[in-house]
């Protein structure tokens, strides 16, 4: 018996320790092959609302701490600076096209935040939690069997919330009293591609007074596998419609390619149109740009990603 309690003191210890983990940055920048920058690395990340990750934050070569920054978060962070060790080799080639568009004068001083995802858990992470909701019954049903995962409580299916739980209230935080940043609306920015287009779509939807904009690249809109009768486009925009933020402090960005899975994308394009416009967005503060060849993938993301750096971070009139 005396065992057993010092064993059962020893793991609570340990849970409430892990629990009340404070986060750390490597003490020197993360060996990556990088043209510009560097990057911070603080590794698994400790969270009360979601599995720990790594979390990276590039630094442009002349960071100072007399400046102030804006800043990006950025979904898929392990995707985002280096494809030595991706599992495609490719990678989204963040810190070349930020340090051009800096150096051009086309973009503010900007650091990003590449928050690593947990494979296993991606979907959960970045389908828009509270979409789901506006599926009738049956249809919760048919999705959820397709998914594979009925035997899972929809708690566990789905964790956007508490993602963007993490991000706003653990990991901006951190970054606002660690670096030299602007913490207000007009210089917070998210970005991601496929479901980390979702994602951002939906931080915006759910924390207005956070996120000034989104870049959502290559947009999942099926929100699952592509299928025929797929009910989920239609629980997203119906979500999209009631919670948007109207448009004059807020800039959304769209796009997509037409090959590999971005080609069931297009169909999608009008009535994203449709809702911003109802939503008072204009050409100023609302793009969706379609790229003919491009494909699902992120070499075709590096191709295009100054056009949402320049329309989301462009320097202040």
């Amino acid at each position: 018996m005396i065992l057993f309690r010092l064993i059962l003191i020893c793991f609570v210890t340990c849970f409430l320790s892990c629990k009340n983990a404070k986060p750390i940055i490597t003490a020197n920048a993360v060996a990556m092959n990088l043209t510009s920058g560097k990057i911070m690395r603080v590794e698994n990340f400790p969270s009360k609302f979601v599995t720990s990750r790594h979390v990276d934050i590039w630094l442009p070569n002349d960071y100072s701490e007399s400046k102030t920054y804006a800043v990006l978060y950025m979904h898929d962070g392990k995707m985002l600076f280096d494809g030595t060790d991706t599992w495609n080799h490719q990678e989204w080639g963040i810190d070349e096209a930020m340090s051009t568009l800096v150096s051009s004068g086309i973009i503010r001083d900007v650091i990003v935040v590449g928050v690593w995802n947990v494979p296993e858990e991606r979907h959960a992470d970045y389908f828009p939690q509270k979409a789901f909701d506006y599926l009738s019954e049956s249809d919760k049903n048919t999705v959820l069997a397709d998914a594979g995962k009925s035997q899972l409580s929809i708690a566990e299916r789905f964790s956007a919330d508490n993602y963007l739980k993490f991000l706003v209230k653990e990991l901006k935080p951190f970054i606002d009293t660690t670096f030299s940043t602007h913490s207000d609306l007009q210089n917070t920015f998210i970005a991601g591609s496929s479901m980390g287009g979702l994602i951002s779509m939906y931080a915006v939807c759910e924390y207005p007074e956070v996120f000034g904009g989104a870049a959502c690249l290559s947009t999942h809109w099926p929100g699952v596998a592509p299928s025929e009768n797929n009910p989920v486009p239609d629980a997203i925009f119906k979500y999209m419609n009631d919670h948007m933020p109207k448009a004059d402090k807020h800039k959304m960005y769209f796009d997509y390619g037409t090959e590999t899975l971005d080609t069931y994308y297009q169909k999608y394009a009008p009535r994203v149109d449709v809702l911003m416009v109802l939503k008072g967005y204009e050409k100023d503060d609302f793009k969706n740009l379609k790229f003919i060849g491009d494909a699902h993938d992120e070499n075709s993301w590096q191709n295009r990603i100054d056009q949402p750096l320049t329309f989301l971070l462009s320097k202040y009139p």
